[in-house]
C-alpha cells in the first residue's frame, strides 16, 4: 500500500513538508510506503474550462507537474494534501494544481485516480487562516467520492518555521493520529478488497438551479 503526500507550499523543506513528513513517518511504522508529491516553484497554469480533459484523459496543459502528479496517483492507495496558509486560504499555486489535477479526472474512467481513496487535507500556519484553508481544500475529497480521513484536532500545524512546527506538540500528534487513522482504513480497504467487497454507483443525474 502507498501513500501520495502532496506538498503544496513553494518551500520544498519548510513548515507544510515538515507536517507531511510526521505523517509519512508514522504511515512507515504501519508498513505503508509513502512519497512526498513537491509541486515546485515553476508557475501552475489554472483551469480554463476548455473541457479537453474529456477527449484526452489528462489536463490538456503539460508545460507542469499536474499531469504528472496524475500519473502517479492511479497507482497511489491514499492521499494527504498539504498546503500553506495564504491570506487565509490555500496558495494559489497548490488550488491551481488541485482544480486541474481533480477536473480533468472526474469523467468516465479517469476518476479512478481519486475515487473510493482515503485522502487527508493538511495546512500550517504562522498563526490563523488554517481553519478556512482545512474548509477550501477538503472540498475537493469531498466531492470525489473519497473517504475523509481525520485525526483529534483539525489536520493543522502552527510555526513560521519548520524548528517551530516541531514545537507544536499538539499540532504533531495531530499529525500522526491522522496517519494512525488513515493506516487503519486503508488496511480496513485491503481486507474488504480481498473479500471482493465493492461501492454500489448510482447514475448522477445534472442540474442546475433552474431546472
Amino acid at each position: 500500500m502507498k501513500v501520495l503526500l502532496v506538498n503544496g507550499s513553494p518551500n520544498k523543506k519548510g513548515c507544510t513538508y515538515t507536517a507531511l513528513t510526521e505523517v509519512a513517518k508514522t504511515l512507515n511504522a504501519h508498513d505503508i510506503e509513502t512519497e512526498i508529491f513537491w509541486i515546485k516553484t515553476k508557475p501552475i497554469t489554472g483551469c480554463v474550462a476548455c473541457h479537453k480533459c474529456r477527449e484526452l484523459g489528462k489536463c490538456t496543459f503539460d508545460g507542469d507537474v499536474v499531469n504528472e502528479f496524475v500519473e502517479k496517483a492511479y497507482d497511489a492507495d491514499a492521499f494527504v494534501f498539504g498546503s500553506p496558509v495564504y491570506y487565509a486560504g490555500a496558495n494559489g499555486s497548490m488550488v491551481s494544481f488541485l482544480d486541474r489535477a481533480f477536473y480533468s479526472n472526474s469523467h468516465g474512467d479517469g476518476a479512478a485516480a481519486f475515487k473510493h481513496k482515503p485522502g487527508a487535507v493538511i495546512c500550517s500556519a504562522r498563526r490563523a487562516g488554517t481553519t478556512a484553508t482545512y474548509d477550501q481544500l477538503i472540498k475537493y475529497l469531498g466531492i470525489s467520492q473519497m473517504p475523509i480521513i481525520s485525526s483529534f484536532y483539525w489536520n493543522m500545524v502552527h510555526g513560521n518555521t519548520p524548528e517551530e512546527v516541531l514545537q507544536d506538540e499538539e499540532g504533531l500528534g495531530t499529525m500522526r493520529q491522522l496517519a494512525h487513522n488513515m493506516a487503519f482504513f486503508m488496511q480496513c480497504f485491503e481486507e474488504g478488497s480481498k473479500k471482493g467487497l465493492t461501492v454500489t454507483e448510482e447514475d448522477k443525474p445534472r442540474t442546475n438551479f433552474i431546472r
